[in-house]
């Protein structure tokens, strides 16, 4: 209990430091520094458990000074392969190209785990050895070094346990497939690596390894799953209620994170994890009050960083998908391959941040909906916040949605009424296009229909909250001035998102 208590007094100490003063790099260190101890020790507690129950039900013959000893390189072998693992996770699937490095790790880690399980054995040693490849093949191939981030934030003890079973049943189909892999090369091999140990007859050293493959595994996926659960839980970028710094600038320390960090950091996600509950629930609401302050720059401020994500998206997916016409480059490589494989290479690694335009999606969505009652100075408003919002969303989802392959055209105003007498589109996908349309099978398409849900269902969530201000306006031909922005938007015209909105206003865009 010591330990666990140690741990979450790091978590409060560090919230307090931001209460005290300014948010700054150092504090940014901190958080992501005071996860990884918590992480280490929380590890080492894991290991521990799970070597004294091999060790107690397996090799309990072994005399104090083999057990100490195997006690400690065993905790060393799960420590390296610990240090490797939060070296290559990341909330981005992009790796960092140091997978011979986590291959070579997982190879050493576990050759040592097994021989400290065992003894020491040449055959028990390879053994391990390769169920290390293996698991580092499977880990890569899974592309399981991506951190995943849960919207419904639940104890870290809960959302530990809620993960064991299925740690178990992995660690035992990966021991049961290590064990045949090992197997089937030491066949090739051409020397014997068996030795003469005190290990009983043939079926007990079988038995024997299999259950040390078994505890390596085991303490292998526990400790990804614990990396996960600990490294993904929410972080609260604000003062305490009540603190003086609270009641002067709460929303400081989230917006610092949100604007000074580097774009793939874990501080970033953290941030944007923040924002998104605070904007879509009320337990924090004080926090989201706060976002109204009566000069508007807080307001900006968050909008700019929900908004900014999303602009590149649009921008860069019409890029990506369209191409340069006068490029020769651009035409021969069209001519060598065919158009999906080179919008996937060109739209993949823009759909990495998938997490982030979610979470700034249903953020200012969220946040402009509650503007309607919970600002008191009308800075939404003022700021034309509003439109640029409805705007930047409605050209996100139609770039989102020419990425899926639908065919965006702008419709005769003429033939545009709606149920409601005013102007609304006709606005259809038509034909697929075949050419530049993504098959549902394939992940670029699943996660552009997974990005263009959410992106409208932010949309309704705000048309829902203005839909009576919105009608009248569109009564009065007021539609576009109130709610389009100005100028250029990242994708189409603004006759295109008018055309769109009509479609959100009938309730009929899908």
């Amino acid at each position: 209990m010591a330990v666990v208590s140690e741990i979450f007094n790091l978590f409060k100490d560090q919230r307090g430091k931001t209460s005290m003063c300014s948010w700054t790099a150092a504090d940014s260190d901190m958080v992501v520094k005071n996860r990884l101890v918590g992480f280490l020790l929380w590890q080492s507690v894991l290991s521990s458990l799970i070597f004294l129950a091999f060790t107690l039900t397996i090799v309990s013959w072994r005399s104090f000074t083999a057990i100490f000893i195997s006690f400690f390189s065993f905790h060393l072998s799960q420590l390296l392969f610990s240090l490797s693992l939060s070296t290559i996770l990341s909330p981005q699937p992009k790796f960092r190209r140091i997978s011979p490095v986590l291959l070579a790790v997982a190879a050493v880690s576990g050759s040592l785990s097994t021989v400290s399980l065992c003894g020491v054995d040449g055959s028990v040693g390879f053994k391990g050895f390769a169920s290390g490849l293996l698991y580092a093949c499977f880990y890569i191939y899974k592309r399981r070094w991506v951190l995943l981030f849960p919207i419904i934030q639940r104890p870290l003890f809960f959302s530990f346990k809620m993960g064991i079973p299925s740690a178990i049943a992995r660690a035992l189909k990966l021991s049961a497939a290590a064990y045949l892999f090992s197997a089937l090369l030491l066949v090739f091999l051409p020397h014997d690596f068996s030795t003469d140990l005190e290990l009983g007859n043939v079926f007990a050293r079988h038995i024997i390894s299999y259950a040390a493959g078994f505890s390596v595994f085991l303490c292998w996926e526990l400790t990804h799953h614990l990396h996960q659960v600990l490294h993904t839980k929410r972080f609260m970028f604000a003062p305490p209620k009540g603190s003086a710094a609270a009641e002067t600038n709460p929303s400081e320390p989230l917006l610092a994170a949100l604007e000074e960090t580097s774009p793939a950091s874990l501080l970033k996600y953290l941030a944007y994890l923040d924002l998104c509950m605070v904007c879509e629930n009320n337990v924090d609401y004080w926090r989201r009050a706060a976002f109204f302050e009566e000069t508007g720059e807080t307001y900006k401020r968050v909008a700019a960083v929900c908004l900014r994500p999303l602009e590149q998206l649009a921008s860069k997916l019409v890029q990506g998908l369209e191409g340069s016409p006068d490029d020769k480059t651009y035409l021969i490589s069209d001519q060598l391959q065919s158009s999906t494989n080179r919008q996937n290479s060109k739209c993949s690694e823009l759909m990495n941040d998938f997490q982030i335009y979610t979470w700034s999606a249903r953020a200012i969505a969220s946040l402009t909906a509650h503007s309607r009652k919970e600002d008191r100075f009308g800075v939404a408003q003022l700021s034309s916040s509003n439109a640029a919002v409805i705007s930047t969303l409605i050209a996100s989802l139609l770039a989102v949605e020419m990425l899926m392959g639908k065919k965006i055209s702008l419709q005769p105003s003429q033939n545009l009424m709606g149920a409601f007498g005013t102007k609304s589109a006709t606005f259809s996908a038509g034909r697929r296009d075949v050419r530049a349309g993504k098959r549902r099978g394939d992940p670029l398409y699943a996660k552009a229909y997974a990005m263009a849900d959410v992106l409208r269902t932010s949309i309704y969530c705000i048309v829902s909250a203005f839909h009576q201000e919105m009608l009248a306006s569109a009564k009065a031909g007021l539609l576009e001035k109130d709610w389009i922005a100005s100028g250029k938007p990242p994708f189409g015209t603004r006759e295109l998102l008018l055309q769109k909105l009509h479609l959100f206003l009938d309730f009929q865009a899908s």
